[in-house]
């Protein structure tokens, strides 16, 4: 589901309380631990963090307008997904964010290429994804990402 809105303030606003909530909680764990660089915005309609243009100029190769896309969160229509892009390009990264998933949390990982999907509001694993978050830096993703993209 797409929420039109100017920030992630009114973002929030606009989403069912119960998802508001969740969300809300998201965004904390990622404030608390994402590390110095990022900047958080609005990015594809969806709060997240970016790396911005005043330090990666290049902008994302599919629109060098936007800024470096890190990570996003959003309400969908059934779930609550978190989308990384360092796990889809870091298979080490990956491979630790799926052994430790079990550890915080009794439903079955669902996930596509970047996208983690909640379903069950009650089961995610904040402390988790902080965790998460705060594994790589602006120039670690900016080196994975010139490495994936250079290819």
């Amino acid at each position: 589901m797409r929420y039109e809105s100017n920030s992630i303030k009114e973002y929030l606003g606009l989403i069912p309380e119960d998802r508001r909530e969740v969300l809300t909680q998201i965004r904390k764990s990622l404030s608390e631990n994402i590390l110095p660089g990022f900047e958080e915005t609005l990015n594809y309609g969806m709060p997240g963090y970016v790396i911005p243009h005043s330090i990666y100029p290049n902008g994302y190769h599919c629109d060098p307008k936007l800024p470096l896309p890190f990570i996003n969160y959003a309400s969908q229509k059934n779930f609550v997904a978190f989308y990384h892009m360092g796990i889809y390009a870091n298979r080490e990264l990956l491979d630790w964010f799926k052994s430790e998933y079990p550890k915080y949390c009794n439903t079955k990982l669902d996930m596509g290429k970047s996208c983690i999907r909640f379903k069950k509001m009650d089961d995610i694993p904040y402390s988790l994804l902080g965790e998460l978050v705060s594994k790589i830096s602006v120039n670690e993703w900016i080196s994975i990402y010139e490495k994936n993209i250079k290819r």
